[in-house]
């Protein structure tokens, strides 16, 4: 059996970008469910005699979600290249040079992939294992070197 170079860095698969992926949305949830914690209290501070809890309206939970998903993955990948899910999985999102990905691309990729997550299942058909957003956006998910 041959063993891949120790310097080569291998591509993700589905299974451990899909984990990254679900461990990410759980992140997004728990920042959400913080800022309804935030205005509930801010509510009860400013009108502790007439509070109620705040009615959630279908159309501005989802435009602060999309908001707040494509803020977090766009600042974890421009940092760091990881997010939570991907530190969690030994992965990080690497440019075509494996440099770290520039804000305006990984503004448009984290767009791509709030909006078309299901672009991460061409990585089951790709040889390279990459989705959709990694080809149109030049970029890879790769192991973290050391990481099996």
């Amino acid at each position: 059996m041959i063993t891949p170079e120790p310097d080569v860095e291998r591509a993700a698969g589905i299974i451990t970008r899909g984990l990254a992926a679900v461990i990410d949305l759980f992140v997004v949830l728990l920042i959400m469910g913080a800022l309804y914690g935030g205005l509930v209290l801010v509510r009860l501070v400013y009108s502790p005699t007439a509070f109620s809890l705040p009615s959630l309206n279908a159309v501005f939970s989802t435009v602060v979600t999309f908001v707040i998903a494509v803020l977090y993955l766009t600042g974890c990948w421009t940092v760091s290249g990881s997010t939570a899910g991907a530190a969690t999985m030994g992965l990080r999102v690497v440019g075509r040079r494996s440099q770290r990905v520039r804000l305006l691309v990984g503004l448009l990729r984290s767009i791509c992939c709030v909006l078309f997550p299901v672009g991460l299942l061409w990585v089951v058909l790709d040889r390279q294992r990459r989705s959709l957003q990694d080809i149109v956006f030049r970029t890879r998910v790769i192991y973290l070197r050391g990481a099996r």
